[in-house]
């Protein structure tokens, strides 16, 4: 032991030689491997800056290299702390056990008798040049050097207070100067981690000098890793689609490389742009877990519904509304054409009042034939007199207003009405597209304690303009959209004081 120390002694300074020839891991299929740094780690190796946002494909190995690269700075500096967020207690445990736990387990014994265990827990290990390494599904107290945060999409996905914690907290346990790693899948345009990598990439996108409290974006392609790839025998067995075949082309890969995505695809399915994606902005347009929509929203895609939708001068325009005065107001605008709706218009605010709203109304210039309120349109109560938003928006010159009454649940709306209202929607991808974000976004409640999505939704940026969506859809099942006709055009009539409809 002393002599494999005396006869390595020299290249301890080199923490690139460290990283490559002291840490034993466990593969792929579980056996016990010596790291040696992959492309993939080796590119993040050679980039790391003190703040890394990285998106990436599944699989390449980041999350073993930055705990690896962690155990290494605390064996070899002394008082350095390091934490390492996982998204669950149990995943928390087994990166500890099966990453951290087990590469200390397995280093020569002449560095292990030199960095003795002081503290040897479920989720800790603490050595005796004082420097620790603690795993948890938090970390708000304490004082890091250095922090990594696993799969936190999925974490902003499922949990948006923990995600927000986590941000507010534990990212704060860490100084300037030091180092923070932020990991993950995408999940859906909508989180923390979707604004983390949007901060990200605009700052790359502008060549800008980053300070140490600006964040890197790191972004790895499927394509990227030469693991993907099927053996030439196979290659000549696999039939691509022609439905994959112009995006395959547009790619910088090979026939091996084409097989390989094909073959995936048929596993993954829709998941294949989230688990596997080619660009950052395809990761994000992968379908979310959870989500209500994303087989109805990819139907709408590929049939050319989500286009250039202006409106038809010929018909006039219904507005579907969810109220949140003190929270957020969304608005759709949509015209009813034999059968099928066509959205030309969305919006969104929030702290105004209907003074606002009418005026809003006014200068889009449309012909309306229906504002469409929700059930609780005729219940809330606002100021010190007795009165409905519908009374308050009438009184602004809002007219004419329909409630559509209050359903059995919101869940049997989506099943029953709004599902089945998408396929009969054209979206303007300009005008509406942060309604069309919400629908993209619009998810299940994930249930803590059985670990399951429940059927309820979340509630969330994505559920205001998703609520409002399916007012328009509970209207047009229950028959108030029924005004079918073509009516000629006409100018904007003033009735009873009001502006807004005939």
């Amino acid at each position: 032991m002393l002599n494999d120390y005396e006869r390595i002694k020299h290249k301890l300074g080199d923490r690139t030689w460290r990283l490559n020839n002291l840490y034993y891991i466990k593969d792929k299929q579980a056996k016990k491997v010596l790291l040696r740094l992959n492309w993939g780690q080796c590119e993040l190796y050679s980039n790391i800056w003190y703040y890394n946002v990285i998106l990436k494909a599944r699989q390449l190995g980041f999350t073993t290299f930055v705990m690896m690269y962690f155990l290494d700075s605390c064996l070899f500096n002394s008082n350095h702390s390091a934490g390492v967020i996982a998204q669950t207690i149990p995943d928390a445990q087994d990166l500890f056990k099966n990453k951290i736990k087990y590469a200390y387990d397995n280093l020569p014994e002449w560095l292990r008798d030199l960095r003795k265990a002081k503290q040897d827990s479920a989720r800790t290990l603490t050595f005796s040049n004082d420097s620790s390494i603690n795993v948890g599904t938090s970390l708000r107290s304490g004082t890091y050097q250095k922090l990594l945060v696993s799969e936190f999409g999925k974490v902003s996905a499922k949990s948006p207070e923990k995600a927000k914690e986590i941000k507010t907290g534990a990212l704060n346990t860490v100084d300037a100067g030091q180092q923070i790693f932020i990991e993950s899948t995408a999940e859906g345009k909508s989180g923390e981690f979707f604004k983390m990598c949007e901060q990200a990439r605009k700052l790359k996108d502008q060549n800008r000098k980053l300070t140490p409290m600006q964040p890197k974006f790191h972004f790895y392609a499927w394509f990227d890793n030469p693991e993907y790839r099927l053996s030439q025998n196979h290659t000549m067995l696999t039939v691509i689609p022609q439905s994959q075949q112009a995006y395959l082309d547009a790619l910088p890969v090979d026939a091996q490389q084409k097989a390989w995505y094909a073959a995936k695809f048929e596993v993954m399915g829709s998941d294949m742009k989230r688990e596997f994606p080619s660009s950052p902005g395809e990761a994000f347009e992968g379908s979310l877990e959870g989500a209500y929509y994303t087989q109805c929203m990819k139907k709408l895609r590929e049939k050319g519904r989500i286009r250039r939708t202006p409106k038809n001068p010929s018909y006039p325009v219904y507005t579907a509304w969810d109220l949140g005065l003190n929270d957020l107001m969304t608005v759709w605008f949509f015209q009813y054409i034999d059968g099928e709706l066509y959205f030309i218009d969305y919006h969104e605010s929030s702290n105004e009042g209907w003074e606002y709203y009418a005026k809003m109304l006014k200068e889009k210039d449309h012909l309306y034939e229906k504002h469409l309120f929700p059930h609780d349109g005729n219940k809330r109560v606002r100021g010190a007199e007795v009165v409905t938003d519908k009374q308050m928006a009438t009184q602004q010159g809002i007219r004419p207003i329909e409630i559509i009454p209050v359903t059995k649940s919101v869940a049997q709306d989506i099943k029953n009405h709004c599902i089945t209202t998408l396929p009969l929607c054209y979206f303007d991808e300009n005008a509406c597209s942060a309604g069309i974000v919400h629908l993209d976004n619009y998810r299940k409640k994930w249930d803590k304690t059985v670990s399951m999505y429940s059927q309820e939704p979340l509630h969330d940026e994505a559920s205001h303009g998703s609520d409002a969506f399916r007012t328009a859809a509970v209207a047009l099942k229950t028959g108030k959209l029924d005004v079918a006709k073509k009516k000629p055009p006409m100018k904007m009539q003033t009735v009873s004081g009001g502006w807004m409809g005939q």
